[in-house]
């Protein structure tokens, strides 16, 4: 491209000088025909071989590495994607929980307290009926203490009175004597 309009510009001794300067650079330097050309062949050979034999293996195996680490980072997203659902219900697995857990406390307390109500009222009717019990129990004691009582005033008064007139009382004067005794005792 840039050669074009220097070569055309140029007559042809520009360019003659310069294939003298270069050709005069070259046995300068040493430079052979021969030898460059076979170092040419011998460079291209190389990096035909080392393009078939190396670097395309090795471009496939770059390009099988990073099609694995694309698919484990969408992998990685998918995980974290799941792990938050996962959070989220385990979240709300603990929320249900929590809720019922209490629901059945407060259902325990409320049961507590009407059973602890339930057993109160017992308690209270057996200590009525224990009372009541007790009471008809000293009535009859009271009764019978009574009834022993004039028993045994009776049997004293008709001892006494028998004693005192001297004389042998008859059934019938006995049982008048313990009515009358009786009735005292009574009023």
């Amino acid at each position: 491209m840039f050669i074009a309009p220097i070569l055309a510009a140029a007559d042809g001794g520009l360019l003659q000088g310069l294939l003298d300067s270069a050709k005069q650079t070259g046995e300068q330097f040493g430079y052979n025909p021969v030898l460059f050309w076979s170092n040419v062949i011998s460079f291209l050979l190389v990096c035909v071989l080392l393009q078939r034999f190396a670097y395309r293996p090795i471009l496939l195996t770059l390009e099988m590495r990073r099609q694995r680490i694309a698919e484990s980072l969408a992998n990685v997203e998918k995980i974290k994607a799941q792990l938050a659902a996962a959070e989220v219900r385990h979240a709300e697995i603990l929320e249900r929980a929590n809720v019922e857990a209490q629901k059945m406390i407060n259902e325990a307390r409320l049961s507590a307290a009407a059973l602890a109500e339930t057993r109160q009222q017992q308690a209270i009717a057996e200590a009525e009926g224990i009372i009541a019990t007790a009471r008809e129990a000293t009535v009859l004691e009271h009764q019978r203490m009574l009834a022993d009582l004039r028993r045994e005033v009776a049997r004293l008064v008709v001892d006494t009175t028998g004693k005192v007139t001297g004389k042998v009382l008859t059934v019938e004067d006995q049982r008048r004597l313990s009515q009358e005794a009786a009735q005292e005792i009574a009023a």
